[in-house]
């Protein structure tokens, strides 16, 4: 059974949260500051972590923090903070996916399976073969080869480069910084215009419809995922 680790120190918001996971046969742990939350992923380490960054004791980055320090647990934080630069910075601290509130359940759970999904994917590397398909392109990361209809699609290396980046990470919104630095390293942090060209080639050569993307997904002002 899955088991998900669950911070809030809003009393409703929290049991409600344990009430529907419960029902939804999710296995769940319940904390209320970022203490309890760091001491109880530690005695029975969750598969997953909702976590609130305005805790009574510690700021909920610092949960993440410390969580990074030993696990690499997908981490979904759900928070009433809005401003984009505090949600790239709960992203660039380790956080996998950001949830403003309020919310509805129905995609707090969404988000929750793509986080699960994730975690089952097996990473590059392993000896397993690394092909993704979707219904409009197919890419055979270790062979460096992208079909699309049938036929082979040219990429350059830097299109290479974002593609197996976003690849790897399915279903987790990975920041422009985080791409930049990975592509173009780390004084790379003011060419967020660099981005913008090459998803849209990336998008011409593998979308079925380039304007309205399925796959290589923009994230307005935070960053790109890739969704199956």
């Amino acid at each position: 059974m899955t088991r998900v680790l669950v911070v809030d120190d809003d009393p409703q918001l929290l049991r409600a949260l344990v009430i529907n996971l419960r029902a939804r046969r999710y296995e769940v742990d319940a904390a209320a500051d970022g203490a309890t939350a760091l001491r109880v992923a530690a005695a029975r380490p969750p598969d997953v972590v909702l976590l609130d960054l305005g805790l009574p004791d510690i700021d909920g980055l610092d949960v993440v923090r410390g969580l990074r320090g030993w696990s690499r647990v997908p981490i979904l934080v759900v928070s009433a903070r809005r401003a984009e630069g505090e949600k790239i910075e709960a992203l660039d601290t380790g956080a996998d996916d950001y949830i403003t509130k309020p919310f509805s359940m129905e995609e707090l759970l969404a988000r929750l399976r793509v986080a699960l999904r994730h975690l089952e994917t097996a990473p590059l590397g392993d000896g397993s073969p690394m092909v993704v398909r979707t219904e409009a392109f197919t890419v055979d990361l270790s062979a460096k080869k992208a079909t699309r209809d049938g036929g082979q699609v040219r990429l350059t290396p830097t299109e290479w480069h974002i593609l197996e980046t976003l690849l790897r990470n399915p279903g987790r919104l990975i920041t422009q910084r985080q791409l930049l630095q990975e592509v173009w390293g780390p004084a790379s942090h003011a060419k967020t215009h660099y981005l913008r060209v090459y998803m849209a080639q990336l998008r011409h050569k593998l979308e079925a419809d380039p304007s309205h993307p399925r796959h290589l997904i923009t994230e307005p002002g935070m960053g790109y995922r890739f969704e199956e």
